[in-house]
């Protein structure tokens, strides 16, 4: 009766993913080297495999379009598929606030 029915405040939204629908995320992120953004499309059923702690998580080596920049995502995912933390290596992640589409 105090509270019962009262719904638990959603977990932020990670600054680094947009998720487009129920399915698909996106993230956009720039080469350390020379500064090409590059965007990775990801599904749940397709790409985001089970981590073995628990949750889910996405991997995905990253490769520039015109230099051949590399570097590697994860996202990490818990069990409702909210985001808990992303990392980058050779690459950085670009805040959704600063998309330019």
């Amino acid at each position: 009766m105090f509270g019962l029915f009262r719904r638990t405040p959603k977990a932020p939204a990670d600054p680094h993913v947009k998720q487009d629908d129920a399915q698909t995320f996106r993230v956009r992120v720039r080469t350390r080297l020379h500064g090409e953004t590059v965007e990775i499309r990801f599904t749940k059923q397709a790409h985001i495999a089970v981590a073995d702690g628990g949750g889910y998580v996405f991997r995905k080596g990253v490769v520039s379009p015109q230099h051949f920049d590399r570097g590697e995502i994860s996202v990490h995912f818990d069990d409702r598929y909210a985001v808990t933390h992303t990392e980058a290596s050779g690459v950085e992640f670009i805040h959704v606030q600063d998309w330019e589409d």
